[in-house]
């Protein structure tokens, strides 16, 4: 999820169970705005292995984001390194066992939160190198940030406030509705499968951008990717989305046109993909990840990867244009309209 969210969890996971043998004076209210600033900082750390990058190899960013910093059996540790890093901060206020309880309620959340997401999360490394993407919850997804950080603000403010468990049992109840709005999508994606005769060997269904209303579906029939969208209000509305072949291998040799290492990167990014991986015809040469587009309909790679010439190395593309016409009919789908004429 976006840095803020994982920050406002963290901050009111540690808030809410601070309980700190502290030194001097604070009171109750300084305990818990100490604790929140723990936990916020904690709660970003994992995102640290955004910093693993090389010039040289444009997809290693890729293969350890939400990697073995988002491990639960890495939790301790990250735990551990955040608190010898404030440390020095706070070791006049507060105990340094405190101050790591706070780090391992701040770290814990934050892998847990980005499973909830589409993206795909190493919970389990080393054990195993399934990614965990329950598709509960859009990456960015204000309305529940908002539900947390309300709570929050109000919890540090009043020494007897009691919002903070509110503002969690309200984003536990969130992702129930995700639950709930999950299954609906799948059912009709699977329906709507059946109903074109189509037998899916592999479907995804995911809320769009920042709502739980309006969902994205891909489904694999025939070695291709349909993708639809559905509006899920009282009445599930169907908007038809767009369809596009997978890359098999040939087409993969063909793009790589015979560079070896452009063929392994073309690999490394199929299994990034969990194999949704299209070329796009508007811009040769682009090998793109389906499973994210600006608009739920269409099949457009918001990143995918490419070549700049003859022995040019890999680069890794990223294009987020959200045109007025496609913002009129994102809306339109939102509300469950019909969609603008062209």
């Amino acid at each position: 999820m976006d840095i803020l969210t994982h920050a406002v969890m963290g901050a009111a996971l540690a808030s809410g169970v601070a309980s700190f043998r502290h030194r001097g004076q604070e009171s109750a209210l300084a305990i818990r705005r100490i604790a929140a600033g723990i936990g916020a900082a904690a709660g970003l750390l994992p995102d640290a292995d955004a910093l693993i990058q090389s010039g040289s190899d444009a997809l290693l960013v890729l293969d350890y984001h939400r990697h073995f910093t988002h491990a639960l059996a890495f939790v301790p540790v990250g735990a551990l390194i955040a608190a010898l890093l404030l440390w020095p901060v706070l070791r006049r206020r507060i105990g340094f066992g405190a101050l790591y309880a706070g780090s391992v309620a701040g770290y814990l959340p934050h892998p847990l939160l980005d499973a909830c997401t589409s993206y795909g999360t190493h919970l389990w490394l080393p054990f195993s190198e399934r990614k965990e993407a329950w598709n509960l919850i859009a990456v960015v997804d204000p309305l529940f940030t908002l539900l947390l950080a309300v709570p929050l603000y109000l919890y540090l403010r009043r020494p007897d406030s009691r919002a903070l468990r509110w503002g969690l049992l309200l984003g536990l109840a969130y992702f129930g509705i995700g639950l709930f709005q999950q299954q609906r999508a799948e059912a009709a994606a699977l329906a709507l499968a059946q109903a074109r005769g189509h037998q899916p060997a592999q479907l995804s269904v995911k809320p769009s951008m920042a709502n739980l209303l309006l969902w994205r579906s891909l489904y694999v029939h025939d070695g291709r990717v349909q993708v639809d969208a559905f509006h899920l209000g009282f009445t599930p509305r169907h908007y038809p989305g767009q369809s596009a072949a997978l890359l098999d291998a040939a087409a993969a040799r063909s793009a790589a046109a015979g560079d070896a290492r452009r063929l392994r990167d073309i690999e490394r990014f199929r299994v990034f993909s969990d194999g949704f991986v299209v070329l796009d015809p508007a811009r040769p040469g682009f090998v793109g990840d389906a499973r994210y587009a600006m608009l739920p309909t269409a099949i457009a790679p918001i990143w995918g990867i490419e070549w700049r010439g003859a022995g040019a190395a890999t680069e890794f593309v990223s294009r987020h244009d959200f045109s007025p016409a496609m913002r009129r009919e994102f809306f339109a789908m939102l509300l469950g309209r019909d969609l603008p004429k062209p």
